[in-house]
């Protein structure tokens, strides 16, 4: 177990600088404006021209996916069209000429990802690559098609920034929602001040990514978020810890919750003392959903580890949702270093791509 405050061995044990890439997020989503921006301008209105769509899809997994999470969630009550998020080989039967699908595969070699391309294609909808190379950005440029293309050298996981805001500024652009430039200010600004605060330089004793870590060392986390604000933050935390620490979480959202997992902490009483529960509020959290929290947190508290209900910080929505993700991302982080483990690398993936390689 590494000591959170010793900086210098922090650093030691993150041979993939995680902390830096975190470190590094609040310039990544301006970068990734501009991205977005240049790639709306030159590449995707000309090749949209006066296209219908009826639809948005982002094919992707991991986490090239969570960005469609995102959109999916925070264009909710603004757009007049449906976000779908895929994480399949295959594309639903209703895509057609009027689906506008965003390829999304950070290292271009997502075979899903390259299949539901190939698909889309096939079905004559319009389609956006995002990545920064690989088979996707070959296929999109010999199809002549729409290609962002993001840098190199960051975890997918590293790269939210890169793979959610070029996304909503190309969305942006085509008239399917208002000016994303306030939130995206906001979003930069509000995670530079966070940062701040979670920054490993900061001492255990004043730093809430730390602290949080540390409740969940050697516990298992339970995250639960609610329907169309935190959910996907809470998703995000489950597999930033999986991820970066090399543990087990779970997830689930209100109300949902409430109509059945609620239920299952009756036992075994040994297990149920080894959860600890993390609730994400938001501000536009349902009443009836706050009230439901409020009460969920007193009857839980009663049979798990520990709760801590973490609220939603910012004046802006997107740094809202980002404060809650950012947050998780360092605290998967620290508890990675109280594991004793190397946050970077994911070694039973790359052992399941091999595996599948091989197969074929």
């Amino acid at each position: 177990m590494v000591n959170l405050d010793d900086y210098p061995r922090l650093k030691e044990v993150d041979s993939q600088k995680i902390l830096d890439a975190l470190a590094k997020l609040p310039e990544q989503c301006r970068e990734a404006q501009q991205l977005g921006k240049r790639a709306a301008l030159s590449l995707v209105l000309p090749f949209m021209k006066e296209k219908e769509i009826a639809q948005v899809v982002v094919t992707g997994l991991g986490g090239s996916a969570i960005g469609g999470d995102l959109l999916r969630t925070y264009i909710a009550d603004k757009a007049n069209v449906p976000v779908v998020v895929n994480r399949h080989y295959e594309l639903a039967r209703f895509i057609g000429a009027k689906t506008l699908i965003f390829a999304v595969s950070y290292s271009g070699n997502t075979e899903e990802t390259i299949s539901a391309y190939r698909q889309a294609k096939a079905k004559g909808a319009a389609v956006v690559a995002l990545t920064t190379g690989g088979a996707l950005e070959e296929m999109a440029l010999q199809d002549n098609i729409p290609l962002i293309t993001v840098p190199a050298g960051f975890a997918p996981r590293a790269a939210l920034g890169y793979l959610f805001i070029p996304i909503l500024v190309v969305l942006e652009h085509l008239g399917l929602l208002i000016s994303q430039e306030v939130e995206i200010n906001a979003l930069a600004s509000h995670l530079k001040d966070l940062y701040n605060q979670y920054r490993p330089e900061v001492p255990l004793a004043k730093n809430y990514a730390k602290q949080l870590a540390s409740l969940l060392h050697n516990r298992l986390p339970v995250i639960w978020g609610s329907s169309g604000t935190t959910e996907v933050a809470a998703q995000r935390w489950k597999g930033q810890i999986n991820e970066n620490a090399k543990a087990l979480a779970y997830w689930n959202v209100f109300p949902e919750l409430n109509h059945n997992e609620i239920v299952g902490f009756e036992g075994p009483v040994e297990l149920l003392r080894r959860l600890y529960l993390i609730i994400l509020s938001h501000p536009h959290d349902h009443p009836q959903v706050q009230k439901r929290i409020s009460i969920t947190k007193e009857l839980m508290s009663r049979v798990v580890a520990g709760v801590s209900e973490i609220n939603a910080s910012g004046n802006a929505e997107l740094a809202r949702l980002f404060s809650l993700i950012y947050l998780g991302d360092y605290t998967s982080v620290y508890l990675a270093f109280l594991y004793g483990v190397d946050p970077g690398p994911v070694k039973v993936i790359d052992q399941l791509k091999k595996a599948l390689r091989e197969e074929k």
